[in-house]
């Protein structure tokens, strides 16, 4: 049978439990997804503000938003456009009930457990489908998990389930592995974002082949400015970190990526008498279009968008 089988309300900034319903279920599927609920809290500030962790035969999801996280225990057959509606309708009430000043200042676990009482209506409501067919509409939900569906967490991401929170410090690029390092995961890559990574490695090789040029031109005791080689070096690492900053996360991307534009304009600025103004036409915007991309692909999970 599908049902819900509890939830809590956690603070993100230290795993503190705010609130929890109470759980009657003894078995050992579901003490065993009490320790992962308790791993879990301890790292909500490094997750997306929308998470599933498939533990066997129950599923465990959360949303995150304001500081607070609200999870939930449900069968692996429960629908998921149903279990994160419960969950959206349980921060909807708690940030109505409660204001942030209180939530971030609490000190006691469970300070908030009068919440209980809204946690188990509205978990009888959705354990029974019948009641829910003209109490609440499920399309926005639907349609908002098909186009940002929730990050997956596999069960070997999180180590050691003995009672301890302990997970993997390593970060694996592109296999939607936790990271307990600073970076995140960016947003799935656009085609305008393949072009403008192949765009500024091909501005990159063209700098550094006419570096190369500029050497062997001094070097045959040629007027030859060696600044002009500085010039055109710098350019091929400001395009190749612009590739970098485009595929990874990094503390102030953004205004490190409009700092490597402007050097880019100065190398090309200074580069005027040896490059005609299509050349520097094509550097220039070549260099906007991959700082553009660079600002529009963020990390995932950066803004929660709950409708609050």
């Amino acid at each position: 049978m599908s049902m819900i089988l509890s939830a809590s309300v956690v603070r993100v900034r230290d795993g503190l439990p705010l609130s929890a319903s109470t759980d009657y279920e003894q078995n050992m599927g579901v003490q065993q997804c009490r320790k992962y609920f308790k791993i879990l809290a301890k790292k909500l500030a490094q997750l997306p503000d929308r998470c599933t962790l498939k533990a066997g035969q129950y599923n465990i999801n959360f949303i995150s938003s304001l500081g607070v996280s609200y999870m939930m225990l449900c069968t692996e057959n429960y629908p998921s456009v149903l279990a994160f509606s419960f969950l959206d309708e349980l921060q909807k009430e708690f940030i109505t009930t409660y204001n942030m000043m209180r939530t971030n200042t609490a000190v006691r676990p469970y300070c908030f457990i009068e919440f209980d009482n809204f946690i188990q209506r509205t978990k009888q409501r959705y354990n029974n489908p019948r009641s829910l067919s003209t109490k609440i509409n499920l399309a926005d939900m639907q349609t908002e998990i098909k186009l940002r569906p929730p990050y997956q967490i596999s069960m070997s991401e999180l180590g050691s389930a003995n009672g301890f929170a302990h997970l993997p410090a390593a970060e694996v690029k592109g296999t939607g592995k936790i990271s307990t390092a600073p970076h995140q995961r960016l947003e799935p890559i656009t085609l305008p974002g393949i072009v403008s990574f192949i765009l500024s490695l091909l501005c990159g090789a063209l700098n550094l082949i006419r570096g190369f040029h500029a050497i062997e031109s001094l070097l045959q005791n040629e007027s030859e400015d060696f600044s002009y080689i500085i010039a055109f070096f710098l350019g091929t690492a400001a395009c190749l970190y612009q590739c970098y900053l485009f595929v990874y996360c990094t503390g102030w991307r953004n205004v490190k990526s409009f700092l490597t534009f402007g050097l880019i304009c100065l190398c090309n600025m200074y580069l005027y008498e040896l490059r005609n103004l299509w050349q520097l036409f094509f550097h220039v915007t070549v260099g906007a279009f991959s700082a553009l991309q660079i600002r529009l692909r963020q990390p995932q999970g950066k803004s929660p968008d709950y409708n609050v």
